[in-house]
């Protein structure tokens, strides 16, 4: 496993597929911030299978408005998004991120328990995978 430090926070890739975000406590992400974690999942995933990420938001953050914008541009390279919320505050966020971004028909789904979300994903990579 490949785990990359960013000013803001880290990305371990789990496969050759599946990436897990962890931001760091109290940041603000903006879209310049968007954009260097997209590079970086461009070039050290493989893009001949569907992309998934693993969100955990072990800490507390927040979006700008137009990183949250941003975020949506991921829908032509992520095909599956887990979440996984440790608090009610948390899974609040992730509701109004997904509420901005719900024309761009994600496959997204929080959880409650970080495993869980792997599996889920593992899932609908395999599913996606075999069609």
């Amino acid at each position: 496993m490949k785990v990359f430090i960013l000013p803001f926070g880290k990305i371990s890739i789990l496969e050759s597929h599946i990436a897990e975000v962890i931001i760091n406590e109290g940041v603000l992400i903006d879209a310049s911030m968007v954009a260097a974690y997209r590079k970086l999942l461009e070039s050290h995933l493989d893009k001949d299978k569907p992309i998934s990420l693993l969100i955990n938001k072990e800490n507390a953050y927040s979006y700008t408005f137009e990183a949250q914008i941003a975020m949506g541009e991921f829908s032509d390279f992520i095909a599956f998004r887990a979440v996984v919320v440790y608090s009610q505050s948390a899974e609040m966020a992730t509701q109004i991120v997904m509420d901005i971004n719900k024309h761009n028909n994600w496959n997204i789904k929080i959880f409650r328990e970080r495993q869980n979300a792997l599996d889920w994903l593992l899932m609908n990579q395999n599913n996606k995978s075999a069609m």
